[in-house]
């Protein structure tokens, strides 16, 4: 088959090279933003006069009759056309005949796929910035029903001091909410138009780069054509974003699974969420995250990927580029299904909260709520510190917990404590004496909900 580019060469292409070379095996899922920015670029070089009324009518015919094969699954996409934007030229010029051919004037698929990527990526985007607000809000619901069910908080996978469940939960919630920002930070620069930048120098023609940039709801054009034909860092962002939306929800996943372990018993997973085993019929796996926590590193690597094939690359175009998409498009559908997934099983976990709680007891969990009580009767942190230490020694040796100790032992520690010290040494009253900024108390959690509740709105 001749190709569009075919003027200057003697022979055809290579089979193998045809095979080798084709992205229209994936870059086909750009057929409606190629149309859309096609109808575009149409109307501007009717308004600039480069094409008559007639001529513009029949291209928007021919491209709405594209459309409507691609939609119905009649088009057939060709492998020797090499890509989605020849494959919607041939097609057209078949129906609107010399009209179709004038469409790429003052045009390069060098601006047309990076035009093609940024109006995807826009809405895309947006999809995935409703995807993360949908699970911000699951976790805040799910917080606000377990905002008195007590749990031990961990460091290096140790228990370390009380925290509330909600407490807990919305951590998450404030990572969605980075990730959600972030993404948002990602639109500002995937919403500006490479449109009319060419090959790579713009063009001699009376083009307006400003009316096609409008036309396609972008902010502005690029001001620099080189820059805008080689630039892939919104699709770098985009997977940046999308890498640390996936570690969050792996270390989201991450817990489910040991929260679903026999050694844990905190929650029980839903049947729908759940898997069983070929052999043995006991068997309760909480699959979805860990898939979840697999695929994260593919989407690591699609990153690593894109930053890898840019590193190198002199201006303007290289056909390196058109390594970007596969990475892209696998990024967006992990993340995007991870999400949907996660969100839709959160609300069916079973918390058993009274094993929460039991598990508060023992570890000296709230050690260092005496020795805070220290400090307020006016002992040296570091004193007070040795001296808990010196108490929590005592109860291992003992095989007692530091609540089963009278005010007599402990006055033998220090003279500073009193009866009223019982109060801070049970879960309870662990987490209400935080009075701290963004502490585990339940006034501080509630204040943390309000303030998630008005960004969600925002």
């Amino acid at each position: 088959m001749k190709k569009p580019w075919g003027g200057r060469f003697k022979e055809g292409t290579a089979k193998t090279l045809e095979e080798f070379s084709q992205s229209i095996s994936f870059d086909k899922r750009l057929w409606q933003e190629d149309i859309e920015g096609s109808r575009a670029h149409a109307k501007m070089l009717y308004k600039q006069a480069i094409i008559t009324e007639k001529e513009l009518k029949q291209i928007l015919k021919g491209l709405s009759e594209i459309e409507k094969e691609i939609k119905e699954g009649k088009f057939e996409f060709k492998e020797e056309l090499e890509d989605i934007h020849m494959n919607i030229e041939k097609a057209l010029i078949e129906k609107a005949g010399s009209a179709g051919a004038k469409l790429h004037t003052a045009r390069s698929r060098n601006d047309q796929v990076a035009t093609d990527l940024r109006l995807y990526l826009r809405k895309k985007v947006n999809e995935l910035i409703e995807l993360t607000a949908g699970l911000e809000k699951t976790l805040v619901n799910l917080a606000e029903k377990n905002i008195d069910t007590i749990m031990p908080g961990y460091t290096h996978l140790q228990k370390a001091q009380p925290v509330l469940l909600a407490h807990h939960l919305l951590a998450y919630a404030w990572m969605f909410e980075r990730d959600r920002q972030r993404l948002k930070e990602a639109i500002k620069r995937i919403n500006q138009s490479p449109l009319g930048a060419g090959a790579l120098s713009g063009s001699s023609l009376p083009i307006d780069r400003l009316f096609t940039a409008k036309e396609l709801g972008f902010e502005l054009p690029i001001p620099n054509s080189m820059d805008a034909v080689s630039d892939r860092d919104f699709v770098c962002d985009v997977l940046f974003s999308g890498a640390m939306l996936m570690m969050h929800l792996s270390r989201l996943s991450e817990e489910i699974i040991l929260w679903a372990t026999d050694e844990f018993k905190f929650i029980e997973l839903p049947d729908r969420f759940s898997t069983g085993s070929s052999m043995m019929p006991q068997k309760k796996n909480p699959d979805p995250a860990e898939l979840i926590r697999g695929k994260t590193g593919r989407v690591y690597g699609n990153l690593i990927s894109l930053l890898t094939t840019m590193k190198g690359l002199p201006l303007t175009y290289n056909r390196d580029m058109q390594e970007d998409k596969e990475p892209l498009f696998d990024t967006i559908d992990t993340v995007s299904t991870s999400l949907r997934v996660i969100t839709e099983m959160l609300p069916e976990i079973k918390f058993h909260k009274d094993r929460m709680k039991e598990a508060c007891h023992g570890g000296y969990i709230t050690a260092t709520d005496l020795a805070e009580y220290l400090v307020r009767q006016g002992v040296a942190f570091r004193i007070a510190h040795e001296i808990t230490g010196k108490i929590v020694l005592y109860c291992i040796e003992k095989g007692q917990s530091i609540t089963d100790l009278s005010i007599k032992e402990l006055k033998n520690f220090s003279d500073k404590i009193d009866e009223d010290v019982y109060g801070i040494l049970t879960p309870e009253g662990s987490i209400e004496a935080k009075i701290s900024y963004g502490s585990t108390s339940k006034k501080s959690v509630k204040e943390q909900i309000k303030l998630l509740r008005k960004s969600l709105k925002g």
